[in-house]
């Protein structure tokens, strides 16, 4: 009986494994094999150049503004932003008036296209009819009023806001964790004199590690993969102040046309994952079995 069991799980699991292995796998190693050749699709065929494009790649200034912007995002990301989408949720969990109205409200930002917030923050950030200019103006601070996105001193934070206010999936997530905590473990705690504070920090906080970790890797894992926003918005200036890894690797195969060296870029953001999932989840143990 445990024999045909077996049989018909391998049946219906057939089908998965071979769409990931289509669908991922396969393209992963194409793009980690490839990366070791001189890839043109000028080229009539590929020249093989071993590490010539990693020495490249980690010997470039430009690389090396990219990689440090994609780790300033994640650690901002990993930490302010969902510890601020934290904060929202537990204040939410004490079901505060118009709770379920400021978690709907809260996703909207969220549940629209990248595309459409570039644009949205596009006209925000406008030096000429912007809505941040004509408030500064309109309260005597004209003289602050810049090109926020284009100055080589703001286009950073300015970017970075975009995103970093709309917590909406962390809180979210948290939120809905932290409502199925038995709350005779609350209750235990105020009984032994705990403050609201102090029964967050204690309480609250450690039951709700797991899911924060899951929040922290999501969180890591789209700053990863941001391009949309970032290319509509800056283009990844000025100059490389707001380039990442995916809007360098975009230029260097649509720009360069050299298909060999942007996946060695994509090699290394493969490896980037890999290594903050591990990271994140060490620190925050969310493959732990206790609490």
């Amino acid at each position: 009986m445990m024999n045909t069991k077996k049989r018909w799980i391998v049946i219906f699991l057939l089908p998965t494994v071979a769409l990931f292995l289509l669908i991922y796998l396969v393209p992963l190693l194409i793009v980690f094999v490839t990366s070791f050749f001189d890839y043109r699709l000028t080229a009539s065929e590929l020249s093989f150049v071993g590490l010539s494009n990693y020495i490249s790649l980690f010997g470039d200034p430009d690389f090396h503004k990219a990689f440090s912007n994609t780790i300033i995002w994640i650690l901002i990301q990993c930490t302010l932003h969902v510890g601020m989408g934290t904060l929202l949720a537990l204040i939410l969990y004490k079901k505060v008036r118009g709770w379920k109205f400021v978690r709907t409200v809260y996703m909207i930002p969220n549940i629209i296209s990248n595309a459409a917030m570039g644009m949205i923050f596009l006209n925000i950030f406008n030096p000429s009819y912007g809505v941040l200019n004509s408030i500064l103006k309109s309260v005597g601070l004209g003289h602050l009023a810049k090109n926020w996105l284009m100055d080589s001193a703001t286009a950073f934070p300015a970017v970075t806001l975009v995103w970093f206010l709309f917590a909406g999936y962390t809180t979210t997530l948290v939120l809905s964790s932290a409502l199925s905590v038995d709350e005779s473990l609350i209750e235990a705690a105020k009984i032994d004199g705990a403050s609201p504070v102090q029964t967050d920090l204690f309480v609250m906080l450690p039951l709700l590690r797991k899911m924060i970790g899951t929040t922290m890797v999501m969180a890591a894992t789209y700053m990863l993969q941001m391009f949309d926003l970032i290319y509509i918005t800056t283009g990844g200036g000025p100059g490389k102040a707001t380039t990442n890894l995916p809007l360098l690797l975009y230029g260097a195969y649509k720009g360069e046309n050299n298909y060999g060296y942007a996946n060695t870029i994509g090699v290394v953001i493969v490896l980037m994952g890999i290594a903050v999932m591990a990271i994140i989840n060490k620190v925050m143990k969310v493959n732990d079995d206790e609490y």
